[in-house]
């Protein structure tokens, strides 16, 4: 059988099923019980769904449950939070959500990135609030702790409302491409209202950055949906002068903690500036 074969939606919950333990009256009619674990009747009756669909959806000939349906299914099969959710996924649908954005670091998260070497890095929430950077990344773009939390964010930097003055970095920082990473920054957070959709902290952003934001609204509007994952900066050191990084990001995918790397080419001026603008 092919791995996708094994590895998809119907073959997941058969599987499932069959790790169940059967049911202590024993098979209806007083049948012998040949299968492992529920029956398709069995789980078709806890799931108040048909026999008929459980089998299509086990061989694969039914493959877009609807969300009630898989929560059905979920409750039935007992589930964990982390099954239930992939189930979710599998179906192509977003998992429920009720939690807020989280703001802490896990620890292994925090022990890999402080490890890092002759790197800036930082971490921002789902909605790209700072809430965490390391010292290469201070030195490189100034301590954000010297400005206020609310100060700390990087939509309401890319997209300014009024007279707000927010900045992550202490001095100026320009991209390669403008557009592309507006377009991206939007698009990350319309992915993050679908893995957040009852934060109200991210709610209250989306809602002052569209009233506020003509090129936000503009850009909201579109409805692209994505994440962030890669830019060039340039970042006007005021000792080390313009020092050109590569701009990586990479997401935790339990909490969508955006990873933010900044590093310089193996051997270039733009290294030589940044380990210059990592030791002043």
């Amino acid at each position: 059988m092919a791995t996708k074969e094994r590895a998809g939606l119907g073959a997941t919950i058969r599987a499932w099923r069959e790790r169940l333990s059967p049911p202590a009256e024993g098979p209806p009619s007083g049948r012998p019980r040949r299968a492992t674990g529920l029956r398709r009747e069995e789980l078709a009756e806890r799931a108040g769904l048909s026999v008929d669909y459980i089998v299509r959806l086990e061989q694969g000939r039914a493959t877009a449950p609807s969300a009630q349906v898989v929560a059905s299914l979920a409750r039935a099969l007992r589930l964990t939070d982390a099954e239930r959710d992939h189930l979710y996924r599998m179906a192509g649908l977003v998992p429920p959500n009720g939690e807020p954005i989280p703001d802490h670091l896990p620890p292994g998260v925090h022990r890999v990135l402080s490890r890092l070497g002759d790197v800036a890095v930082a971490v921002f929430a789902a909605d790209w609030q700072l809430i965490w950077w390391n010292p290469g990344w201070a030195a490189l773009l100034g301590d954000p702790s010297v400005k206020a939390p609310e100060l700390r964010n990087f939509a309401r930097e890319r997209f300014p409302v009024g007279s707000d003055d927010v900045r992550i970095a202490a001095w100026p920082v320009s991209v390669r491409n403008s557009a592309d990473s507006d377009l991206a920054v939007v698009s990350d957070l319309r992915r993050a209202t679908g893995r957040f959709p009852h934060d109200a902290r991210l709610a209250e952003l989306i809602r002052e950055l569209t009233e506020g934001s003509p090129a936000f609204a503009r850009l909201w509007a579109s409805g692209g949906v994505g994440a962030h994952r890669e830019d060039r900066k340039t970042v006007e050191h005021p000792t080390a002068g313009p020092v050109e990084v590569d701009c990586d990001v990479l997401t935790d995918g339990d909490s969508d903690l955006k990873i933010v790397i900044l590093s310089a080419l193996p051997g270039s001026d733009d290294e030589a500036r940044l380990r210059r603008a990592m030791t002043t």
